[in-house]
C-alpha cells in the first residue's frame, strides 16, 4: 500500500517496499523558547535555518507546526508553509491541532500535504476528515479517543480501525491516505511501553495494512542518550512494520540507523543509497 505525497514539483511515495519516510521534525516551536519569541514578532528567519539543515541530514518530507502561544496561528501557518515551499521542493506535514489553521495550512499548500493529525475522537473526526477531503490530503490519525490513550495494543488497533473506517466509510478518503500513528510512548516513564508500540504496529500491519509514522522522539523522552535510543529504536520498528517517522533528521546517528535498516530490510536495491551516503560524505 503506498501513500502518495506531492510538492509542486516532487513526489514522495511511502510504503513497506520503499525506502524509509524521514519526515524532519524540527520546524517547530515546542520546547523552543527562542524560536517561539521571535514568531510572535513575525520573524521566520529561523525557519530557512531549519528547512537547510534537514534538507541536508536527509529529510524527505517536513513537518511544519506553528503552535505558539498568543499568536494568528492560521496565518502564521500559511506564512510558514509559503516560506519553506519557496525553500525546498520536498513534500510537507501541515501539523496543527487548531482546525482553522490546518485549513489556511492546506490553502497555502501546493501539492497534496500530509495532516498531522486526527484522533479517534468524534468531534475530531467530524472536524478535520473534510478538511482532508476537500484538499485531496493524506492524514495521520492516532489512536485515542476522548476516553482514553490506550496503552493496549488490541485497544489502540480497535480504535485505528475505527478511523480507517469512518475515513474511508462516511468521507470517501482513500485506504492509502491514512497514515495511523501507533502511539511512541516515553520509555523512561514504563519501560513496557516500547515493546507495547512495536506489537501494535504489528498488530496494524496485519490487519489493515497501512501506512504508518510516530514521533520518534518521544520515546526517548527525559532520557540521557536520547540519539542512542532513537537509532536502536527506529530499526526494530522498522521491522515490526512502521514505513515513516516524524524525527530529527539532523543527527546523522539517528539517520544512519534508519538506512542502514533499509539495507539490511532489503529497501536498498545493492546498497546503492547506503553507499552513495557515505560517498558524498568522503566528498571529492
Amino acid at each position: 500500500m503506498h501513500t502518495v505525497l506531492r510538492s509542486a514539483s516532487k513526489t514522495v511515495v511511502i510504503g513497506s517496499d520503499q525506502p524509509f519516510c524521514v519526515i524532519g521534525e524540527r520546524i517547530n516551536p515546542t520546547g523552543r523558547r527562542i524560536f517561539q519569541d521571535q514568531l510572535r514578532a513575525g520573524d521566520l528567519s529561523r525557519i530557512e535555518v531549519d528547512v537547510a539543515e534537514q534538507v541536508a541530514g536527509g529529510a524527505m518530507v517536513l513537518d511544519v507546526n506553528m503552535g505558539v502561544p498568543l499568536v494568528d496561528e492560521a496565518d502564521l501557518l500559511a506564512r510558514a508553509v509559503r516560506l519553506v515551499q519557496g525553500m525546498t521542493d520536498l513534500p510537507l506535514c501541515i501539523d496543527s491541532s487548531v482546525v482553522e489553521a490546518l485549513d489556511a495550512g492546506l490553502a497555502a499548500y501546493e501539492g497534496k500535504a500530509l495532516v498531522n493529525s486526527v484522533t479517534a475522537e468524534d468531534e475530531r473526526l467530524q472536524a478535520i476528515l473534510p478538511l482532508v477531503k476537500r484538499y485531496g490530503a493524506a492524514v495521520v490519525a492516532l489512536p485515542n479517543d476522548e476516553e482514553e490513550i490506550p496503552e493496549d495494543p488490541a485497544r489502540r488497533l480497535e480504535l485505528a480501525r475505527k478511523v480507517v473506517d469512518v475515513a474511508t466509510g462516511r468521507y470517501g478518503i482513500a485506504i492509502e491516505d491514512i497514515v495511523i500513528d501507533p502511539l511512541a510512548m516515553p520509555v523512561g516513564a514504563d519501560t513496557s511501553l516500547v515493546m507495547k508500540t512495536l506489537e501494535t504496529i504489528a498488530l496494524i500491519k496485519d490487519e489493515l495494512g497501512v501506512n504508518m509514522t510516530l514521533g520518534a522522539s518521544n520515546v526517548s523522552f527525559g532520557m540521557p542518550q536520547r540519539h542512542a535510543l532513537g537509532a536502536a529504536f527506529l530499526p526494530m520498528a522498522m521491522s515490526a512494520g512502521l514505513t515513516s517517522a516524524i524525527m530529527d533528521a539532523r543527527t546523522p546517528q539517528i539517520v544512519d540507523a534508519v538506512k542502514a535498516a533499509d539495507l539490511l530490510l532489503g529497501n536498498d536495491e545493492w546498497g546503492a543509497s547506503w553507499i552513495s551516503m557515505f560517498r558524498a560524505r568522503q566528498g571529492p
